[in-house]
């Protein structure tokens, strides 16, 4: 018997051409962001700084982000290649959304050196990244549970952010 998914397709009925091309751009788009990032890497400034005890050694953000930028790739990828979910398009739209205000952080932060500016701006990604998370659990619990570990990572840098801010 061949059942039907919510959007009308029987179940693992996906374009393979369609469904790795649509990965690909997902995973282009968040390196895209990771790349734009990249760009306010720490310098002389950032080292200068009073850090609190938990600030993880630099060497962990690297691989810690890469995992994040695939699980997010993923996430999305896993909404958008069943497009015949009514919510498929606002709830990309917020993961565009919350990928701009990712890239956003990073120049804030390093780029404009203002850790208060940034703080604020983190806690609207913070938010952002909580709505998508729970429209794409709705759509696909697998894509909600992807993100799961960027908003907790993301918890853990807006308390790393608002201590910099503070101490500083």
């Amino acid at each position: 018997m061949n059942t039907a998914a919510p959007g009308g397709k029987p179940d693992g009925e996906i374009s393979t051409g369609r469904s790795w091309s649509g990965l690909f751009f997902w995973l282009a788009l968040c390196f895209g962001v990771a790349a734009f990032g990249s760009q306010f890497t720490p310098e002389v400034w950032y080292r200068q700084l009073a850090k609190p005890v938990f600030t993880p050694p630099g060497w962990v953000f690297g691989p810690v982000w890469t995992i994040l930028y695939i699980m997010m790739a993923v996430a999305a990828w896993l909404v958008w290649r069943d497009r015949d979910f009514g919510d498929a398009g606002p709830a990309l739209g917020l993961f565009v959304l919350q990928l701009l205000l990712n890239g956003l952080w990073s120049f804030l932060f390093f780029g404009l050196k203002q850790p208060g500016l940034a703080f604020a701006e983190i806690v609207l990604l913070w938010l952002a990244i909580l709505g998508t998370l729970m429209k794409f659990w709705r759509l696909a619990p697998a894509a909600g549970l992807l993100l799961l570990p960027y908003w907790l990572w993301v918890s853990f840098a807006a308390v790393l952010n608002f201590a910099l801010w503070r101490m500083n």
